[in-house]
C-alpha cells in the first residue's frame, strides 16, 4: 500500500450517485467503516458514528469543519505531515476521480496518539456533470500498520547484521527453481557484486572437486529428512584461482508433510578463522625457531608408531641427538648465533632423514629422529640405523656459517646419538626412547661426535641406580646411616681424635660402605640431608664424649660435601645443631675436600669465617690432588691439612711421592696447621711421616673404621 493510496484503474462515470433514501443515514451508521461525505467546497455535509469514533471526534461537531491541515494535520506513511492538496477529499474533488488505498495518519482529539486510516473516496456527480460531493470511506489500520513497521525496522535490522556480518545470503525456491545469490555471495568469490546466476545449481561450478560429493550427500540427507536448520563446511572457488572456505548456515521451509519447499542460508567466509586454527595448530606442535615438530606432536605421533608397530612385522628406530658443547655457542657468540645454529642443524637433518621418517626437535639441543620400516629382524634394522646416525654425524660435521654472529667465521659443532630398536618383539616406542636417551649419554661419555645403541646392560645401571635412590631415600627417612669412626693417633701412639666415616645399614644388602652410595647421594642431592644427619649423630657424641675421660678430649672430624657447602644457610645449620645437641664447637672438625673450593671461593672462605669465629675447625681433606693454589690456602680459616692417601702409598716405592708427602707436611708447618696423614697402612709409611714431623696418622696400621659405639668402648678411660 502506498502513501498516497492508487487512481481508480476505471474512468469517471457521469452517472449521478444520489444519496436518497430515508434510511440512508441509519444505514451508514451501522457500517463498521467511518463515511464523510463533503461538499464540493471541502466542507463535512455528514458524518456516520464509525467516522467519528475512528476520527476521535463528535460526529455533530464535525459537521461544517473543512477539510483543511489546519484543523485535520493528516499525516503521511512516514508519520510527517501529509500537504494538504494530497488529502483524500481534495485528491477526489480536483482529479474528479476514484482514491484507493490511500494510508493517512491522523492525530486523535480525544487520545494523545496517532490512528493510521485506510481510505477510499470517490465523487459524486450532478446532473450537469459538476463534482457535487465527495465521500471518503476509511477502516483503522493502526494493527496493520504496526505490524508493516515492525517488518520493515526487522528487515533493516537483518539487513544491518548481514552488512555487519559480512555474509553472504542466498535462497534457493525448491518449487519454482528460482535461485538468488546476494551481492556479498557474488563479491566473496571475486565476481563484480551485480553478477546475476545462471542457475540454481550454479554454486556447484564453484565448489571444490573434493568438497561436491560430500555436499551432495549431505543435501540429499537434509532434503529427505525432517531438520529446519543446518550448517556445512566446504570450498568455493574464487575467481583467482585459490579456494575459500566457507561455513553455509540456513533454514529449510517445509510444507505440512515435511517437504522441504526452500532452502536458504548464508555463507561465512572462513579464511581468517583457518588462518588462526592453523597458526594456533602451528604454536602448539610445531617448534617456532627450527619450524620441526616439537615433544607434544612427536608424543602423539609415537602412538601412532606404536599403533603401527603392533601391526606390521617390522623393526624401527629412535634416535636421539644431542649437541656437543651447543652451551658453549650460546655463551660465546650470543643466542641469536645458537638459534641460526639449531636452524641449520634443523635443515640438514630434514636432508638426512627420508620424508615418511620423523623428525622433531626434543627441546633445547636435543633431536629426535624416528625411523620406520629398517628390517624383519634387529640385525637388519640395527644396519640402517647406523648407516642413518652415521649419515647425520658427517652432515653435521661440515663447518656452520653463523655470519656476523661469528665474525664471519664457520663454526663446527658434533653430535652424541644415541639409538634404540622399537617394533616386532622389540618393546614398545615409548619404551624405545628412554633407551635412546640413556643410549646417548653412554655417547658422550665415549668421547662425544660418536653414536651408541642402546644395550639391556644400560638399562640395569639406569633401574639399579632408580631403585638404590629410591632406598637412599628411604634410609634418610628410618635414620640408616649408623656412625662408623676411623681413630687418629699422634707419633707417640695416643689417639688424638676420629674421622666420622658413614656406612648405610641397608635392608637386604646390609651394610654398605660409602664408596657404594655417596656419590649417587651427591648427585641426587640427597647428600645434604644425609650430611646434616651424620652432623647432628656427631655432635650428640661430642657433648656425650665431653663427660667421659679419655674421650672428652679428642677432635672429631665430619666430612662436608660441596653440595652442602652451597646451601646459603649452611652456616646456620651448623650452628643450630651445636646449639640443639650442645656439643663444644672446639671439639668438631668440619672435613672438606678441594672440589668444595671450585666455585664461589670467596662464599666459601665467608662461610667458614663465619663458623670459625664460634670455634668450629676446618681441615681439608686429600690435598694436593685437587683445585686449591698456595694463594687460596693462605685465605682459607683452616686448622689442618690432610695428606691423601695415595701421596702416603707410594712413599716406599715412587720417589716423587715421598717428595710430595714431605712438602705438604712442610707446607703445613710453615702455614702453622696440624698435618693428618691418611692411609697409613705399614711401618715404613709411619716411619717416613714422623720422620718428617707429621702431627697426627689415620689408617689400618693403627685401627679400622669402628661402630661408634665400639669406638667409645675402646678409647674411654675407665
Amino acid at each position: 500500500m502506498g502513501p498516497e493510496g492508487r487512481e481508480a484503474q476505471d474512468p469517471p462515470v457521469p452517472a449521478v450517485r444520489a444519496l436518497a433514501g430515508d434510511r440512508l443515514p441509519e444505514l451508514l451508521d451501522h457500517l463498521p467503516a467511518g463515511v464523510v461525505v463533503l461538499d464540493a467546497g471541502g466542507v463535512v455535509v455528514s458524518a456516520n458514528h464509525a467516522a467519528a469514533r475512528l476520527l476521535g471526534r463528535d460526529a455533530g461537531k464535525m459537521v461544517g469543519l473543512t477539510a483543511s491541515s489546519i484543523e485535520w494535520g493528516l499525516l503521511d506513511r512516514h508519520g510527517e505531515p501529509l500537504p494538504e492538496q494530497l488529502y483524500p477529499v481534495w485528491r477526489v474533488l480536483t482529479r474528479r476521480t476514484d482514491v484507493a488505498d490511500c494510508v493517512v495518519g491522523v492525530k486523535r482529539q480525544d487520545e494523545n496518539e496517532i490512528s493510521w486510516l485506510l481510505c477510499n473516496g470517490y465523487p459524486v456527480f450532478d446532473p450537469a456533470g459538476k463534482v457535487q460531493e465527495a465521500v471518503v470511506c476509511f477502516t483503522d489500520c493502526t494493527e496493520l500498520k504496526r505490524t508493516e513497521e515492525q517488518l520493515r525496522k526487522s528487515e533493516e535490522r537483518l539487513r544491518l547484521v548481514l552488512l555487519g556480518s559480512n555474509d553472504a545470503t542466498w535462497d534457493i525456491d525448491l518449487r519454482t527453481g528460482g535461485v538468488y545469490y546476494s551481492g556479498r555471495w557474488w563479491d566473496m568469490l571475486g565476481y563484480p557484486s551485480d553478477t546475476v546466476a545462471t542457475s540454481n545449481d550454479s554454486w556447484r561450478h564453484f565448489m571444490h572437486p573434493d568438497d561436491l560429493p560430500v555436499v551432495d550427500s549431505f543435501l540429499q540427507a537434509l532434503l529427505k529428512g525432517h531438520e529446519r536448520t543446518y550448517s556445512i563446511e566446504f570450498r568455493l572457488a574464487h575467481r583467482d584461482g585459490h579456494y575459500v572456505p566457507v561455513l553455509a548456515r540456513g533454514y529449510v521451509l517445509r510444507d505440512e508433510s515435511g517437504r522441504a519447499l526452500r532452502v536458504s542460508g548464508t555463507n561465512t567466509d572462513l579464511t581468517e578463522r583457518k588462518e588462526a586454527e592453523r597458526r594456533i595448530y602451528e604454536l602448539a606442535y610445531f617448534d617456532q625457531l627450527t619450524g620441526l615438530p616439537n615433544r607434544r606432536h612427536l608424543l602423539e605421533q609415537m602412538q601412532r608408531l606404536a599403533s603401527r608397530a603392533s601391526r606390521v612385522p617390522t623393526i624401527g628406530a629412535l634416535l636421539f641427538i644431542d649437541l656437543d658443547n651447543f652451551k658453549q655457542i650460546n655463551d660465546t657468540l650470543g643466542h641469536a648465533a645458537g638459534d641460526l645454529m639449531l636452524r641449520q642443524v634443523a635443515e640438514r637433518l630434514r636432508h638426512a632423514v627420508r620424508e615418511t621418517d620423523l623428525l622433531a626437535r626434543l627441546g633445547g639441543d636435543e633431536f629426535i629422529v624416528a625411523l620406520e620400516d629398517l628390517g624383519t629382524t634387529a640385525d637388519e634394522a640395527a644396519v640402517e640405523a647406523g648407516k642413518v646416525a652415521h649419515k647425520i654425524l658427517a652432515v653435521l660435521a661440515r663447518p656452520h656459517p653463523l655470519g656476523r654472529h661469528a665474525g664471519g667465521r664457520s663454526c663446527t659443532i658434533t653430535p652424541s646419538i644415541g639409538v634404540a630398536l622399537f617394533g616386532h618383539q622389540r618393546g614398545s616406542v615409548e619404551a624405545a626412547l628412554r633407551q635412546a636417551d640413556i643410549a646417548m649419554y653412554h655417547a658422550k661419555s665415549a668421547g662425544r661426535d660418536t653414536v651408541r645403541f642402546f644395550d639391556p646392560a644400560m638399562q640395569a645401571a639406569i633401574d639399579a641406580r632408580s631403585a638404590m635412590e629410591a632406598d637412599l631415600r628411604e634410609g634418610l627417612r628410618a635414620h640408616s646411616f649408623p656412625l662408623h669412626c676411623q681413630p687418629q693417633f699422634g707419633a707417640d701412639g695416643r689417639v688424638v681424635g676420629g674421622e666420622v666415616l658413614l656406612r648405610w645399614q641397608h635392608p637386604r644388602r646390609g651394610l654398605v660402605g660409602p664408596a657404594d652410595f655417596i656419590g649417587l647421594a651427591e648427585s641426587t642431592g640427597l647428600i645434604v640431608g644425609i650430611g646434616l644427619q651424620a652432623l647432628r649423630d656427631a655432635c650428640l657424641c661430642l657433648e656425650r664424649w665431653s663427660h667421659i675421660p679419655g674421650l672428652a678430649e679428642l677432635t672429631l672430624a665430619v666430612n662436608v660435601s660441596a653440595c652442602q657447602l652451597q646451601q646459603p644457610d649452611f652456616p646456620e645449620r651448623v650452628l643450630a645443631v651445636l646449639a640443639e645437641t650442645g656439643a663444644p664447637p672446639s671439639r668438631l672438625s668440619l672435613e672438606l675436600t678441594e672440589s668444595a673450593f671450585a666455585r664461589d671461593v670467596d662464599d666459601v672462605i665467608a662461610k667458614m669465617t663465619r663458623l670459625r669465629a664460634h670455634g668450629v675447625l676446618f681441615s681439608l681433606d686429600d690435598f694436593g690432588t685437587g683445585y686449591s693454589s698456595l694463594s687460596y690456602l693462605k685465605q682459607f680459616p683452616l686448622s689442618a691439612l690432610k695428606v691423601d692417601r695415595s701421596f702416603v702409598s707410594d712413599v716406599e716405592h715412587v720417589a716423587n711421592a715421598g717428595a710430595i708427602a714431605e712438602l705438604i707436611v712442610s707446607l703445613g708447618k710453615t702455614l702453622g696447621l696440624k698435618v693428618i696423614a691418611e692411609g697409613v697402612e705399614n711401618e715404613h709409611q709411619f716411619a717416613f711421616l714422623r720422620e718428617h714431623e707429621c702431627d697426627a696418622y689415620q689408617g689400618f696400621l693403627f685401627a679400622p673404621p669402628l661402630p661408634i659405639g665400639e669406638f667409645e668402648r675402646r678409647y674411654a678411660v675407665a
